[in-house]
């Protein structure tokens, strides 16, 4: 390198230097005090996500980590507070799929997905849903439960975790898919919507394993059919949607992740990132999660906002192919 080129990065550095140890410092010391973590949903799989992983990080950070369910609007209400929130790294959002659901789905959101908001990581996903029903419906397989439905007379409806939900778009390509239809249902939260399913309120739901899998081994709900290509492991008796005679109806589960305010200092975003991966590997935290049929996936920040980017675009192609209209 000639001697000009070396003096000249060399100047560079020593300009930088005084604010770079700053900058590192404080991610270092960063947290001083308990981060809040708002969840935009009630019980349900984001809020068990952000209590097994947020415990874990808590004790590797030493500070707490204040789960604050703030429920309503598919996730939204949530979210906006988080957007609107001091990019200081106190203030975090642990959310669903549905993040990327939201701006294909709703006309006029309170804020930009992509443009208010820093992935921090994918902290684990879900393979695929279930399609449940009400154990006193006379329908034991997926051919039975379309030929009830299309009985005369016949009243169908089905449960979703709000309109534009996951559950609500999966249940939507399920009807599609299988030729018959039914009055969809929305409810303020997974607890509430597999509730009305197993009180016989409506009849049947495509619902993410996690929230799902203890009242499927109970026998308080019937698995007809997993949304995979292949069998889920922890119900190796329940067919595909293929095998149970229904094609294109598969459907994602869903993932999880972490999100600051747009304008978090990157340090403090990629410590996040770090101290979610290190817990990922804890055997406890592994352990809980695949209870919930979930994988850890402990993405870095870049990766994660290249995969939200993609989810957004392939949201709103099933949007258009079920026909759901923006609200």
């Amino acid at each position: 390198m000639p001697r000009k080129s070396r003096f000249v990065l060399l100047f560079l550095a020593a300009l930088a230097a005084p604010f770079a140890a700053p900058l590192a410092a404080w991610s270092q010391a960063y947290p001083s005090r308990p981060v809040r973590v708002i969840v935009p949903f009630g019980p349900g799989a984001p809020d068990s996500v952000a209590r097994i992983v947020g415990q874990q990080v808590a004790a590797q950070m030493g500070q707490s980590f204040v789960i604050d369910n703030r429920p309503g609007a598919n996730g939204i209400i949530g979210n906006d507070m988080v957007a609107k929130a001091s990019p200081d790294g106190y203030t975090l959002l642990i959310t669903s799929v549905s993040f990327a659901v939201n701006p294909s789905i709703q006309k006029n959101l309170p804020h930009d997905s992509l443009r208010d908001f820093v992935p921090v990581s994918n902290i684990a996903d879900q393979e695929a849903m279930i399609l449940v029903v009400n154990p006193s419906l006379p329908a034991q397989s997926v051919q039975e439960l379309i030929a009830y439905a299309k009985r005369p007379g016949s009243r169908m409806a089905f449960a979703s975790i709000g309109i534009g939900n996951t559950t609500h778009l999966a249940g939507e390509l399920f009807l599609k898919r299988a030729g018959f239809q039914a009055t969809h249902i929305p409810y303020k939260g997974g607890g509430a919507a597999v509730a009305a399913v197993m009180s016989g309120e409506v009849q049947m739901m495509v619902v993410p394993t996690t929230q799902s899998i203890n009242y499927i081994q109970a026998g308080k709900l019937r698995a007809l059919a997993y949304t995979h290509p292949t069998r889920a492991a922890l119900l190796p008796d329940v067919p595909t949607m293929k095998e149970a005679g229904v094609s294109g109806a598969e459907f994602q589960g869903g993932w999880f992740g972490m999100f600051a305010p747009a304008g978090a200092q990157a340090a403090i975003v990629s410590r996040l990132a770090a101290e979610i991966r290190a817990a990922l590997t804890n055997p406890q935290v592994k352990e809980r999660l695949a209870a919930l049929g979930l994988r850890p996936i402990g993405s870095t920040p870049e990766e994660f906002r290249q995969y939200v980017e993609s989810e957004i675009r392939h949201y709103a192609e099933i949007v258009r192919l079920t026909g759901i209209q923006p609200q």
